[in-house]
C-alpha cells in the first residue's frame, strides 16, 4: 500500500465533505461491522470511513433524521434526570390548618 496515495484519496475525499461534522450511515465489513448504523464524525474521520469503505455519507434527509432523533433523545433524557431531582414535601393535614387559623 503506497501511503502517499492513501492520505492523498482521504483529503480528496476530505475536500468533498462540507461542514466540521459529517453524519455517515455504516456499511457492512467483513469484520463484523452492522450497516445502517448513523453517526455524526469530525469531517476527517468520515474521510477515512468513506475511502475505507466503512460507512457512506448520509442523504440529506438520514442527516435530519438523525439530528432529529438525537434531539428527541436528549430532551427525553433531560425530563427524565427532572423527574429524578423533583421533590415533594408532604405536610400533614394538621400542620396546614394551624397555618390557617392563624389569620
Amino acid at each position: 500500500m503506497d501511503l502517499k496515495t492513501y492520505y492523498a484519496n482521504i483529503r480528496a475525499v476530505e475536500a468533498t465533505l462540507q461542514g466540521d461534522f459529517i453524519v455517515v450511515v455504516s456499511l457492512a465489513t467483513s469484520e463484523g461491522g452492522k450497516a445502517g448504523v448513523a453517526s455524526e464524525v469530525p469531517r476527517y474521520v468520515a474521510a477515512k470511513m468513506i475511502n475505507d469503505l466503512r460507512a457512506r455519507a448520509a442523504s440529506p434527509e438520514e442527516t435530519a433524521l438523525f439530528h432529529q432523533d438525537s434531539e428527541d433523545r436528549r430532551t427525553r433524557i433531560e425530563q427524565e434526570d427532572e423527574a429524578r431531582r423533583m421533590r415533594v414535601m408532604v405536610i400533614p393535614a394538621s400542620d396546614f390548618r394551624k397555618g390557617k387559623d392563624r389569620s
